[in-house]
């Protein structure tokens, strides 16, 4: 089945999110160390089809880049390199930590994994996969 996947670049833990295979939805899908995100996506391929990746870019309230935005700058040529061919787009991440948050609230979430950072990031992954999903319709 193919798939899109959402990816909230971090330093030490990356979340990330998949599309359902008619890429109208966005579910969160797993944390990982960083370290090992390659190796995560790979394992993940050799069962559904990558199509298409979506890596959020952190930018400030103002456009412009922000301090971390180099780092996943910096990911996607190792993200290219271990896929070629699949396209890598860039998605606007601006307030992803605080609507993921929200999410976590308004879904009910106890407080004590809300404030798990895996559980954010993999969230957060949703919401810039579904932001794109959104905006391609």
């Amino acid at each position: 089945m193919d798939r899109i996947i959402g990816i909230d670049y971090g330093r030490k833990r990356t979340g990330l999110a998949a599309s359902d295979p008619l890429c109208i939805f966005a579910s969160p899908l797993d944390t990982v160390p960083t370290a090992k995100i390659i190796d995560y996506l790979k394992t993940y391929s050799e069962k559904e089809t990558i199509i298409r990746f979506v890596v959020g870019m952190p930018v400030n309230m103002n456009g412009a880049p922000s301090e971390a935005a180099s780092d996943a700058k910096a990911f996607i040529p190792q993200l290219e390199k271990a896929f070629p061919g699949v396209p890598v787009e860039l998605e606007d991440e601006r307030f992803t930590s605080v609507l993921a948050h929200r999410a976590m609230i308004d879904g009910g979430m106890k407080a004590s994994r809300r404030r798990d950072k895996t559980e954010v990031d993999r969230i957060s992954a949703s919401i810039i996969l579904q932001t794109y999903l959104d905006r391609k319709k």
